[in-house]
């Protein structure tokens, strides 16, 4: 159904520079953020070539951590529908995506579960289409390394103390600490959306520099 530069396309090799990088407890996640996958599609498939409809959106739990935050955990099935260029023939594909949505209100917590969960939901059905949308992540056997400078300082800057455990609560929503000097800062993407929980883990907006920062004093 693909035609010759689209087969091109998905048969090459995934590019660093896509590969994102977090933290989840002790493992270290490899991953392609939700705006790249949707790129992708549309430059290898085509913008009206390909769409996407959600079946399931649903709240699996709900409750409060120990900051008083609300967490809800949501679960999306999405479809994906690829078409070729003149709309005779298509392939579907559907997959289940999990979000976990942590703010001080009912509705922002809402709101971040249900999107993540959708993204999530999106990029594990495209991953079927092969590398150019992260299915070698899914392989150990591989070692992946982002190329993104904002996450790959040299290691002195990095915060590696045993109080990184304690934001576990950022690292599950996409974000790093790492350290400036003597201050700590947060660093990812949509990082205003996610303020409730910075502002949980003690850090506080620096209007001159332009971050999330808390003092660390010196060892």
């Amino acid at each position: 159904m693909f035609d010759q530069p689209q087969t091109k396309a998905l048969s090459q090799e995934l590019e660093s520079n896509r590969i994102k990088n977090r933290s989840k407890g002790d493992v270290e996640l490899s991953y392609l953020e939700g705006f790249d996958v949707i790129d992708t599609a549309n430059r290898i498939f085509g913008y009206g070539n390909w769409s996407y409809s959600i079946s399931v959106l649903e709240q699996v739990s709900q409750e409060s951590n120990q900051n008083q935050n609300i967490v809800i955990c949501y679960k999306a099935v999405v479809s994906i529908k690829v078409s070729d260029a003149k709309h005779e023939h298509h392939i579907s594909r559907e997959d289940v995506g999990f979000g976990t949505g942590i703010a001080k209100t009912l509705s922002d917590s809402h709101e971040s579960a249900a999107k993540e969960a959708v993204t999530d939901a999106l990029k594990r059905s495209l991953r079927s289409f092969g590398n150019q949308f992260g299915n070698s992540l899914y392989d150990k056997s591989r070692q992946h390394q982002s190329s993104n400078p904002t996450q790959s300082h040299k290691p002195s800057n990095k915060v590696n103390t045993p109080s990184s455990q304690d934001y576990s609560k950022l690292s599950n929503l996409g974000l790093s600490v790492m350290q400036q000097g003597t201050n700590l800062v947060v660093i990812g993407d949509d990082i205003f959306a996610k303020k409730d929980t910075i502002k949980a883990c003690g850090f506080k907006w620096d209007a001159r520099l332009k971050h999330w920062c808390k003092h660390q004093e010196a060892a």
